[in-house]
């Protein structure tokens, strides 16, 4: 258990960003719930939510054994949908980081809950999304269960890091008991009864026949059903089948069934999700409450989002004339104003030395002429002290002048100086209302910088004075909104610099795939010709545009930038700059672009570190969501870069195999381990991504609900309505080629070594070993670890092996070990295969054996145990002639089908045929 413990804790870091959950007394507050802007207007879908929470606070307090409830939570309504006078303002409160969203599924894709988590066991999660049709659809609780134990089921996920105990991919197994072998149902408690059912339809004919054995597999075949007992005696668990009326606990030590082969068991090293539970920070922060129900009824805020308000708040002091820097925030500020911030949106400017001025008063973008005009009160010149809160009180003021409070408004703080004063207006801050984004420019921008944006769950951005890496460009373009209205937001499809010597020529090409492709921007940058360099650029039909078609301002003279009129043609773009100045220079192409339709959703990209603050010698893991609207993309190149206060840039391909650092294969999230330290400091992320239209292809979200294929009930079957799938065919919707850039932000290091740093990561744990007989001997395949985590070469592995499977998890040095000695390990990220003969072995039908791997690095750093598998012998049981015949009952009954089993009738026909058959041959 100590062991557990210290393994949950060092993973415990949240991944989730921005959330504003607290726990206080055992009560869950500020939980924000989020419509999507699109729904249209539907107050059924608040008074749902409403009843679900209550409900769920009760459900959740005797599930962990009067613990926690649900005290506080905000709803946000979209800003379209008719004011009220109950409503109020959100705050630092979005959609973006809201902890539940409530949004329609992508392609029609089903009603199925889900919550996306990125980390490993114990990590938060990112959020739960609930479509309409669940929250207003009463026809749905057959399928899954009331509302308030679903949302319970997926809280658990989001807050705890658990993981379900059912599995679709491998939904049986092998198990023993007493000595007898027999096939089982992926699930928790192993003691839930049920019986194995594979249904057929055509149209609304439905046929049921209990299952047969696969010959391959030696399991149930294709299509086989686990259907429970609608009335079970057995309370767990949430986490596999909440919807059955016993259930009414998590699985714990007791309960568990560490033999399932699910996710639970496979993340958690085999723990309950009790456990876990137990091991979390929120369980070492309360105490039982003595009481039979939660101690507070759940109150609810409903808060309307409303026109964004940003004020920029840039620093001018003296140190903003060194390194070009007044010249790369006018051109980073210029995208952001030109291209990036949402039409309807208001704006306005501050700059700010040892005291702060008013530049620009709010202006709403309602046309090119506001943006044009707002780019002449951008600053110049550089001058003076620095007074952070001078500059901050500034924008504030500024956006009072339309509204009454700061609630809601946005604050974008650019600084690259120190300023012992900062701490006399945190207070402030705290309690503006107001979410502040900072940018911390250089390497002597304030250190306490950062408690702004943490305060008020704003975004945090790190640019260096490295000329070739477009940072506080890429910082700007990263602030978009957070309303969740994808369809007005720009979107970055290129952002790449280079040094070019004298005479030679900067080539790319740029992919603008179907989801994109209005109000289309290239921008070209230089940082010291006074005239732009030769520019070609050409559409995927031939079209050719010169340097004369770029637009460059008199404000501005080393930015060109070409505005594409309509919608941007569909396919590469590609260009060639040659640098004609007399020394050599860095030159950038920055391009930007927005949805094409309201009716199809972009690719979209989310790139962010594990957490924001890390001490060495902790590994840290750069993560990209790839998605387009709520479906994975998959097959795609990401390549990330990160790039350290001091010291050159490290580049990572981040990878979605569901091995090292990738927790799960094929959900759309690309992961990497990063180890490359370069000191302590800030460092900030940027991710490339490509599409090629060969490889690439939409997926399934991961970790959905379990859809309930129908119960027992007084021995009667009733069959739900299949899950609706969609088709390959549907799914692959015309993806295409793409590329995008998003950035991730910064983070710090501290307590890294300044003499050179040890080889101090050990090879990451394998998580995806896999087992299997083939006749007489083993085969046994997993991903080849690295040298220091995911990444380079592993010196030797370990194999063990047992007929124990908690044996081999708690005492794996113990365990009998298999003769690796021919076995050489592959680079990281390798597919490695290994078939061996087991010695003193009795292999015979019912052989159970266990197998687990670790990896040893050169310098004798061992990694964690693997995932334990089982390698079964088992011979399927030879069934009597009636039992292999279908029995069926076919009804027009839908969704719902109520079935008898008629063995009775199939005996008869099998007697009559014999009959038939011996007064022939007679």
């Amino acid at each position: 258990m100590r062991v557990f413990k210290s393994l949950v804790l060092l993973f415990l870091v949240p991944v989730v960003r921005g959330s504003m959950v607290q726990l206080k007394n055992g009560g869950y507050e500020d939980i924000v719930i989020a419509i999507n802007p699109e729904l249209p207007e539907d107050h059924n879908i608040i008074r749902n939510i409403k009843d679900m929470v209550k409900e769920a606070s009760t459900y959740l307090f005797n599930a962990t054994k009067q613990r926690f409830f649900f005290k506080a939570v905000k709803i946000i309504i979209p800003q379209h949908w008719l004011p009220k006078s109950e409503y109020l303002s959100v705050k630092t409160e979005s959609y973006d980081k809201a902890d539940v969203i409530v949004a329609n599924p992508y392609l029609k894709y089903g009603d199925d809950p889900y919550t996306l988590q990125y980390g490993g066991c114990g990590e938060k999660g990112r959020y739960i999304h609930f479509t309409p049709d669940f929250l207003l659809n009463d026809t749905l609780y057959n399928i899954y269960g009331s509302r308030a134990k679903v949302f319970v089921h997926e809280w658990a996920h989001l807050r705890w890091g658990v993981f379900d105990e059912y599995n679709n991919d491998a939904p049986f197994y092998v198990s023993v008991n007493s000595g007898k072998a027999s096939v089982e149902a992926t699930r928790c408690s192993a003691d839930i009864t049920g019986k194995y059912i594979v249904q057929s339809c055509i149209g609304n004919n439905c046929m049921t026949r209990e299952c047969d054995y696969d010959q391959q597999t030696k399991l149930y075949e294709a299509g086989c059903k686990f259907v429970p007992e609608k009335t079970q005696n057995v309370p767990a668990s949430i986490m596999y089948m909440q919807s059955l009326p016993s259930v009414v606990e998590f699985c714990d030590q007791s309960t568990h069934n560490e033999k399932a082969t699910n996710l639970q068991n496979k993340m958690c090293n085999y723990h309950s999700t009790w456990e876990v539970i137990m091991n979390s920070t929120d369980f070492s922060n309360t105490s039982p409450i003595n009481s039979a129900s939660p101690p507070f009824e759940t109150s609810f805020s409903l808060l309307q989002t409303k026109d964004r308000a940003v004020c920029l708040v840039l620093d001018v002091s003296g140190s903003m004339a060194g390194y070009n820097r007044i010249k790369h925030l006018y051109q980073a500020a210029e995208i952001f104003l030109l291209q990036i911030i949402e039409m309807g949106s208001w704006v306005g400017i501050v700059t700010f030395q040892s005291t702060a001025q008013i530049t620009s008063n709010l202006r709403q973008i309602v046309s090119e002429n506001v943006r044009q005009d707002l780019i002449k009160y951008l600053p110049k010149s550089a001058g003076g002290g620095t007074n952070i809160c001078a500059g901050v009180r500034k924008g504030f003021e500024v956006i009072k002048q339309k509204y009454s409070n700061l609630d809601g408004s946005e604050i974008v703080l650019l600084t690259d100086g120190e300023d012992s004063g900062m701490s006399i207006c945190l207070k402030e801050v705290e309690d503006s209302g107001s979410i502040i984004h900072t940018i911390a420019l250089g390497p002597s921008a304030a250190p306490e910088l950062e408690q702004f944006s943490d305060m008020t769950g704003g975004l945090k951005f790190y640019a260096t004075d490295t000329v070739d890496s477009n940072g506080l460009q890429d910082a700007f373009s990263g602030i978009s909104s957070g309303s969740g209205n994808i369809s007005e937001q720009s979107i970055q499809l290129e952002s790449t610099a280079q040094i070019v010597a004298v005479k030679q020529w900067m080539n790319g090409t740029v992919t603008v795939d179907s989801t994109v492709g209005k109000d289309t921007f290239f921008v070209v940058t230089w940082d010291r010709s006074t005239s732009p360099p030769d520019i070609s650029l050409r559409d995927p039909k031939g079209k050719e545009y010169r340097t004369s078609n770029f637009t460059v301002s008199d404000l501005n003279l080393r930015t060109a930038r070409l505005n594409i009129a309509g919608t941007a043609e569909v396919g590469d773009w590609l260009y060639w700059i040659q640098n004609n100045h007399t020394a050599s220079q860095v030159i950038s192409m920055i391009v930007t672009s927005r949805p094409a339709s309201l009716a199809v959703p972009p690719v979209t990209v989310k790139a962010h570190m594990n957490k924001d603050t890390n001490n060495f010698p902790n590994p840290m893991v750069i993560y990209a969501e790839v998605s387009q609207g709520f479906l994975p993309v998959l097959g795609a190149t990401v390549m990330a870069t990160v790039e350290p206060q001091t010291g050159s840039a490290v580049e990572l391909r981040l990878l979605d195999d569901g091995s090292g650092a990738d927790i799960t294969k094929n959900d759309g999230i690309y992961s990497k381990y990063f180890t490359t330290f370069k000191g302590n400091g800030r460092y900030n992320l940027k991710v490339h991504i490509q599409g090629r239209n060969q490889t690439v292809r939409l997926g399934r979200r991961q970790s959905r609900a379990l859809y309930v294929p129908g119960y027992i009930e007084n021995g009667e079957i009733k069959i739900n309505a299949p899950r609706p799938e969609v088709s390959d065919d549907e799914i692959q919707a015309k993806l295409g080629s793409f590329n995008r850039v998003a950035t991730g932000g910064s983070f710090v290091v501290k307590n890294v070594p300044s003499g050179g740093i040890i080889d101090v990561f050990p090879p990451c744990k394998i998580t995806d070993l896999e087992a299997q007989f083939e006749e007489d001997k083993i085969h046994l395949s997993w991903t080849a670890p690295g040298n220091d985590l995911d990444e380079g070469q592993a010196d030797r592995y370990i194999i063990k092996m047992s007929e124990s499977l908690l044996d081999l998890r708690n005492t794996f040095e113990n365990a009998t070990s298999v003769n690796t000695s021919s076995l050489v390990p592959k680079p990281a990220g390798t597919k490695e295969s290994f078939q061996f003969k087991p010695e003193n072995v009795t292999i015979e039908n019912g052989t159970i054996i266990y197998f687990a791997i670790r990896a040893i690095d050169n310098a004798s750093l061992t990694s964690e145990v693997s995932n334990v598998v089982q390698a079964a012998q088992f011979v399927p049981p030879k069934e009597s002639l009636p039992d292999t015949l279908p029995t069926e009952v076919i009804t027009k009954s839908v969704p719902t089908l109520n079935v008898s089993i008629l063995v009775t009738g199939s005996v008869i026909a099998v007697l009559i045929a014999v009959s038939i058959t011996i007064c022939i041959l007679h």
